[in-house]
């Protein structure tokens, strides 16, 4: 009897699912979900701010339709790289000060639904970090603490080996576990591994991985090392296509170096990192035509970047796109690579169940310009804009209506 009475209430219930008014319907768009190898025409339904339904033709009824045709539908964007610690501390460089930037004015209309903060707070102003922006954000928002336990406030505070503290660190982040997601080390100067052993050592405390921001040195500290003795495989290299003094590069004379292959194959993870002074054609494009690949893209987001070569996630995107990406690899590390990255696996995909962060792009064909942060200009015939933005299900950016009511 009971077996009886247990597969009727399954029955009940799925009969009940099929016939749920759906919230929302995006048909017709072409779907490309890296993790669950979709490339497809096809529909999702959204109930509830989550996914409910992924299939060629969805006939139930909805509350609101949007025709996406034309367009790709994509999980929401994850920016793993960028300064959202803003407040109005002077001199405070991206640690409660102008040079950061509150998330929202600048992530939906990039089809960005969760951010990641790369070091802006430790773990003596987290608690204020979490109280200004997490707090007033709508954007799902994550961070990496900074070895610093002033955090990434510039200057001498950056180089103060007495304030990176792998102990207090680790205890910050085991205090915040939904919010802190990594260990930050950036801008670091000297020749000494001091500051790299002292992150990792929070990160291993912690159980989690770190990014580092290798600043300059003279002598050159050795990626060799970096790359195959100090990380471990789920750390992550930020700005890998950058080209500055005193620090080493992906690409020496023209050719990718060994370490750098030998320490992707190890596990280390190498992250884009635009921002306003790390991203170069001259390092990417021979990296990229060689089969050097990044595995995820982010913006390093700031005032300094904003306006410049970087502009924001799909100007990014669109510039690796035209310089080798393909266009399915550009969605994956935009996606779906960096949400395993930072270990919320719940996010960066369309899956039955996951929160419905939904972004429709399209593929704008033209003559475009894209700008790197030596003044360097590529012409490229491919864009993408966000034309739509969901988080959770609500609608954060229409670009052009397409869930408006036409006006007669």
């Amino acid at each position: 009897m009971k077996i009886v009475i247990t597969s009727a209430l399954l029955f009940l219930a799925s009969f009940s699912t099929n016939a749920q008014t759906i919230d929302l319907l995006i048909k017709n768009g072409h779907v490309i979900d890296p993790k669950n190898n979709i490339d497809a025409v096809m529909d999702i339904a959204i109930t509830d701010h989550k996914i409910s339904e992924v299939g060629s033709k969805i006939s139930r009824a909805a509350k609101k339709t949007i025709d996406a045709t034309g367009l790709y539908v994509v999980p929401g964007l994850i920016d793993i790289h960028g300064h959202h610690y803003f407040g109005t501390t002077q001199d405070a460089y991206l640690s409660d000060s102008y040079t950061a930037l509150p998330p929202d004015g600048f992530t939906f209309r990039s089809g960005v639904t969760t951010v990641v903060d790369a070091g802006g707070a430790g773990w003596r102003n987290f608690p204020d970090f979490k109280n200004k922006a997490f707090a007033n954000s709508k954007t799902r928002m994550f961070a990496f603490i900074n070895i610093v336990g002033s955090g990434m406030r510039g200057g001498a505070y950056e180089q103060n080996l007495a304030d990176m503290d792998p102990k207090l660190t680790a205890m910050a982040a085991k205090q915040y576990p939904d919010l802190i997601v990594g260990i930050k080390l950036a801008h670091y100067i000297g020749s000494d591994w001091t500051p790299t052993e002292r992150a990792v050592k929070a990160g291993e405390l912690a159980g989690i991985p770190v990014m580092i921001d290798f600043g300059s040195a003279e002598p050159l500290l050795s990626w060799e090392t970096l790359l195959l003795q100090k990380l471990r495989p789920g750390d992550i290299l930020t700005h890998c296509f950058g080209q500055t003094k005193g620090r080493m590069h992906v690409v020496e004379n023209g050719k990718v170096q060994s370490y750098a292959i030998e320490g992707q194959k190890r596990g280390i993870i190498f992250d884009v990192g635009h921002g306003g002074g790390s991203f170069m054609f001259e390092q990417a494009i021979p990296a990229i035509k060689q089969g050097f690949k990044p595995n995820s893209i982010s913006t390093d987001l700031h005032t300094g970047s904003m306006n410049a070569g970087m502009k924001d996630m799909t100007n990014v995107m669109s510039k690796l796109l035209n310089i080798g990406m393909t266009f399915n690899e550009v969605i994956a590390c935009s996606t779906w690579n960096p949400a395993q990255e930072i270990n919320k696996k719940e996010l960066g995909h369309l899956t039955v169940g996951a929160p419905a962060d939904v972004a429709l792009l399209s593929f704008d064909k033209g003559t475009y310009g894209f700008v790197d942060v030596g003044g360097f200009k590529v012409i490229g015939n491919n864009k993408l804009t966000c034309q739509m933005t969901l988080l959770n299900g609500e609608i954060m950016w229409d670009l052009n209506g397409l869930a408006a009511i036409q006006y007669k």
